[in-house]
């Protein structure tokens, strides 16, 4: 998608991130018209003319700016580890920004022995929605998993027997706590980074680079 009179689109999700995102667009000047957690609208004017922003599920940031629709957007590295679908050198990663900070972990029932399954080689099943991840994280561990993917709701299924475990992010732990599952495993920390269109990054490097450098120069 080729971009039009050279005005920006940063691709952004609702919630942690897009409040945590707010103080580096302020550094930059940028102030946001609208609020999307009231309003209904998916594309954001600011009063900077060359910068709109466009609010899209956390896990189409990616999509959204592999296929030039976004210039740059904000994701999560779990998000990211997840979308194989991209052609390699097509998305930058030139940031970590340090937001939206948590973790991927290994849930299970409270008073499920998983360590002692694991250790006694018993075949897991799994529930989560980062398949990817959660299949690499079993297989360097030499475990063997029936992955069933979920959308929502992880924390349902080892109550309800679907799954013995569920891989998914974690933050303070109260939801877990709530529904008597404990965290058994960690498998990475997770924290939201800056992906950038490499062709937008070249064709219209000039109105694009002074926010990359915001970006940067907030994270030092």
């Amino acid at each position: 998608m080729k971009n039009v009179n050279n005005i920006l689109t940063l691709a952004l999700s609702k919630g942690r991130i897009f409040k945590e995102t707010i103080p580096f667009l302020t550094d930059a000047g940028v102030i946001i018209h609208d609020d999307p957690e009231t309003s209904r609208k998916l594309i954001l004017n600011t009063n900077n003319p060359k910068l709109r922003l466009i609010i899209v599920r956390a896990s189409d940031v990616p999509t959204y700016v592999q296929y030039g629709a976004a210039d740059f957007g904000i994701a999560g590295k779990d998000v990211l580890l997840e979308h194989e679908s991209y052609p390699s050198g097509t998305l930058y990663q030139p940031i970590d920004l340090n937001i939206a900070k948590c973790k991927l972990a290994v849930a299970v029932k409270n008073g499920f022995n998983y360590h002692e399954m694991v250790k006694q080689g018993a075949r897991l099943r799994v529930a989560t929605k980062y398949t990817k991840s959660a299949r690499e994280h079993f297989a360097k561990k030499g475990v063997y998993i029936d992955l069933i993917k979920l959308y929502g709701s992880m924390e349902l299924a080892p109550l309800v027997g679907l799954a013995d475990a569920i891989v998914d992010l974690v933050s303070t732990g109260n939801t877990l706590k709530a529904n008597n599952l404990i965290e058994v495993e960690e498998i990475m920390t997770v924290s939201s980074r800056l992906v950038v269109n490499r062709a937008s990054l070249k064709n219209n490097e000039k109105h694009l680079r002074p926010f990359l450098e915001v970006f940067a120069k907030a994270t030092i």
